[in-house]
């Protein structure tokens, strides 16, 4: 079965260019608005490339709609050049940033490359169990006595990567590199937000503190 690209953007010959060139290679889906995207997520993409400024609705508020739902990759596509509009951008939820006007075969290899990201993690399929959680690393899901929590797609990356480690100390900036990424331009105070909400969600279900605070140091997985 290949592999569902869902390209998002109100300018019809952008969308109609991309298709046609993905189109060889993926099933290319077409959205010329965020209502239309969000009625195209049942077919459940395996990466999106969404343009930021639309008017029915904004990109970045699309792409916060998108993450309560599916963890696929996002890649936006945009004009703006400026640090802040990318840390907007990342911290709603995008993977990647590709600027207009862009080369084709760039795109390609970028698309090519988070696709692979996300089929080896899906490749490294197991469940762990720590107590009442349990943890299915391939289809990115975490359960408390059966009960299914729900996690964005960096919430998640956060419990893989104090839970695949479990015991080892990890500062905020080491999560936020291998969460974020290297060339992100964020702030580590990012991550200090995501393990609140974290440990919200689990709070609501179970008194185990799955994730402790080493004071001074960072935060580690308590199995």
């Amino acid at each position: 079965m290949r592999q569902k690209l869902l390209i998002v953007d109100d300018e019809p010959g952008i969308v109609d260019m991309m298709v046609s060139y993905f189109s060889s290679q993926y099933e290319a889906l077409a959205a010329y608005g965020g209502n239309d995207a969000l009625q195209k997520l049942a077919k459940q993409p395996d990466l999106i490339l969404l343009d930021i400024n639309m008017p029915d609705m904004d990109g970045l508020a699309l792409c916060r709609k998108i993450r309560e739902l599916i963890t696929c990759p996002i890649l936006f596509l945009t004009a703006r050049v400026e640090s802040a509009d990318k840390i907007i951008g990342f911290q709603a939820g995008a993977d990647d940033y590709i600027m207009k006007p862009f080369d084709l075969d760039e795109l390609g290899a970028r698309v090519a490359a988070h696709l692979r990201r996300e089929q080896r993690r899906r490749d490294k399929a197991a469940i762990r169990l720590f107590g009442e959680l349990a943890i299915d690393y391939s289809a990115r899901t975490l359960t408390v006595a059966g009960k299914p929590i729900a996690l964005s797609k960096r919430e998640f990356d956060i419990v893989e990567l104090l839970s695949l480690h479990a015991g080892q100390v990890f500062d905020r900036e080491r999560i936020y590199e291998a969460v974020w990424g290297l060339d992100s331009e964020g702030s580590s105070g990012t991550v200090m937000e995501h393990i609140r909400k974290i440990r919200a969600k689990l709070a609501a279900v179970t008194l185990h503190s799955y994730i402790d605070t080493v004071w001074g140091c960072g935060y580690r997985w308590n199995a």
